[in-house]
């Protein structure tokens, strides 16, 4: 498109203008930046890479566009500009910067170099905050001497949080990797974060009442679903119609509570919610396409009914820094009425009847659901808006929108025979 200020200036966290006539260049937004970015397909080894040119508005269009010429002409002579910077930066880091360089200056890097640009805002944040509550005893200890038993006792103590610390330790060793590539490592130092406690960190499931009850994954059975689904009004209105749509679109909870009015459309068929390709989770997936959702029965009457106050905004709005209800709103409303909750015991509540679940675990319900309908595999990923693996992925560009509707529908129809307390 043709590059505009005002358009520039609107865009949202995780969306990207690509400019006419000049392949590869995009002006791409983060939560508290606009960042001119090459994108093209190394001549060394053919693998998709991208470089950051320079940020908007200190960074002009035309110089954004003199500087991609530049890299466009170094990569049609066969050199990769990626990896001509990551040489240069191994050439210009003083061997002293590298004796000096701590564990704190390797994450800074990492979280300013990789995480910011790459990650989703919600994301980013994640890792910077997970990063700046662990590092503790590792924060001043120079990078390269780090050992391999350090390393251990570091992940060792925080044994008793594996998934997090499993997080943990996969972000250290991408910024490990990142520091090594950037030459600000020497080349000898070992990343031992890919090394060590390889499998041990795994989740042995929530702690209810003392209690390890599993992962928690799981979908509801039929007699569960029904007692669900009437006790649903007993929630606020906002976690009500969330939860309901969770079952009647089987649509992921990030993708409920960012709806917006201008991705619902009245179709020949019926009432289509289209969510965009960047607001999913396959949003980095190049095969990946928009989720098309019909909505149905249930979904319908939420979305029609929501529609009349979004006032062209989202569905779930809220003051937020997001403008919508936040996923994790909807999970914090099951857990606070669950039969084992002690989040403010002093506060009477009504108590959920069918326990240890997560919202999440509607969605899983819903595909179990369509499969025991006998709907088939593709169209059933296609309604989650999973990406099909493999070559089938690559040559299936099959959309499935009738399949979806009939599939829904049929979905509809069971889950309204099971509120009315029918199982068959």
């Amino acid at each position: 498109m043709r590059f505009d200020a005002r358009t520039a200036k609107l865009l949202k966290p995780g969306e990207h203008i690509i400019l006419d006539g000049r392949p590869g260049l995009r002006l791409q937004a983060s939560e508290s930046r606009r960042t001119w970015i090459y994108r093209y397909k190394s001549p060394v080894d053919g693998r998709m890479r991208q470089t950051v040119v320079g940020r908007w508005p200190e960074m002009s269009e035309a110089a954004a566009i003199g500087a991609w010429e530049a890299l466009r002409a170094l990569r049609e002579s066969g050199v990769d500009p990626v990896a001509e910077k990551r040489q240069a930066r191994a050439e210009a880091v003083p061997v002293a910067k590298q004796a000096r360089y701590s564990v704190r200056d390797l994450v800074d890097d990492y979280l300013a170099g990789h995480v910011d640009v790459h990650r989703k805002p919600k994301g980013a944040q994640e890792v910077r905050r997970i990063m700046d509550r662990q590092l503790g005893e590792l924060t001043n200890l120079k990078a390269s001497e780090l050992t391999r038993s350090q390393a251990f006792d570091f992940l060792e103590k925080r044994m008793s949080t594996p998934v997090q610390t499993a997080l943990l330790r996969q972000e250290l060793g991408a910024a490990w990797d990142y520091a090594l590539d950037a030459g600000r490592l020497p080349e000898t130092a070992p990343n031992w974060w890919r090394l060590i406690m390889r499998g041990r960190l795994r989740s042995k499931g929530k702690v209810v009442e003392g209690a390890h009850v599993g992962a928690g994954k799981r979908a509801l059975s039929g007699d569960e679903v029904g007692t669900l689904i009437r006790w649903l009004p007993n929630f606020p209105a906002l976690a009500d119609d969330a939860l309901t749509l969770y079952l009647w679109t089987a649509a992921r909870g990030a993708e409920i509570t960012a709806m917006h009015a201008s991705e619902i459309t009245e179709e020949p068929d019926g009432l289509w919610w289209t969510v965009p390709k960047a607001k999913t989770k396959n949003a980095r997936i190049p095969l990946a396409t928009d989720l098309r959702v019909p909505l149905v029965g249930r979904a319908e009457v939420i979305v029609r009914r929501r529609l009349k106050n979004a006032a062209g905004g989202y569905l779930f709005p809220s003051p937020g820094r997001f403008g919508h209800v936040e996923q994790k709103t909807i999970g914090v409303a099951v857990h606070y009425r669950l039969p084992h909750s002690k989040t403010h015991p002093h506060l009477e509540r009504a108590r959920l009847p069918v326990t240890a679940w997560a919202p999440h675990d509607l969605r899983r319900t819903s595909r179990t659901l369509l499969a025991s309908l006998q709907c088939p595999d593709s169209v059933a990923e296609a309604i989650l808006g999973h990406v099909q693996p493999g070559v089938q992925g690559v040559y299936n560009r099959h959309g499935y929108d009738k399949e979806r509707r009939k599939w829904l529908t049929a979905l509809d129809a069971k889950l309204e025979q099971l509120a009315r307390g029918k199982s068959s």
